[in-house]
């Protein structure tokens, strides 16, 4: 009798890299209920992703700037604060648009930049930062071959970005926003979507 062959082995590498994950009713993981993730690394050793609909209750954006002490105007409109993800919550991750650039920048995407240095908090605080941007606290990550066995299992689907949704969708509605870009509305799925 021959052996089975691998799927895995033979399935090429696709990157997920500057696309949404979204969490189906499925997920047996509460820190991910509902989520919406950007992608911002995925390679054949594993994936990284900032949860881009949590925005975070115990602190503000002036608090972090004290915190990491650069001085900053009083901003009127404070920039939201979001919880990224379980992995190096004490890390701060900005994603933004792409017009922006220091040093320590890496492109994600040809509209999406990241950047994790306190430059981009600094430029921020007095008006000179990207016109879109994101400030997260934390990521999420996946060893090599999971991100990919979960996508298998029904727990996310994947979608295109998009600057609309990043960047002037409430967070609330972020993840039905996303479910409807793929033509689906929340209402119809069920925690058994998928599976025969």
């Amino acid at each position: 009798m021959k052996n089975p062959v691998n799927i895995k082995k033979i399935t090429p590498f696709v990157s997920l890299s500057g696309r949404f994950l979204v969490a189906m009713p499925n997920i047996d993981d509460l820190r991910f209920e509902k989520a919406v993730i950007y992608i911002y690394e995925h390679t054949p050793e594993g994936a990284a992703g900032l949860v881009v609909n949590r925005p975070a209750a115990q602190m503000s954006f002036s608090e972090l700037l004290e915190q990491l002490q650069i001085d900053h105007l009083t901003l009127k409109n404070q920039p939201t604060l979001l919880v990224g993800g379980p992995d190096k919550f004490s890390n701060g991750f900005v994603l933004h648009s792409s017009e922006y650039k220091v040093e320590s920048t890496r492109v994600v995407s040809p509209k999406l930049s990241l950047t994790s240095t306190q430059d981009i908090l600094a430029d921020i605080a007095w008006n000179k930062g990207p016109s879109d941007y994101l400030i997260v606290m934390g990521r999420a990550c996946w060893s090599a071959g999971q991100l990919e066995d979960e996508i298998m299992n029904n727990i996310w689907l994947t979608a295109d970005e998009s600057d609309e949704i990043l960047f002037r969708t409430p967070y609330a509605n972020r993840w039905d926003s996303v479910l409807n870009s793929l033509g689906i509305q929340s209402a119809f799925l069920s925690s058994g979507y998928g599976r025969a």
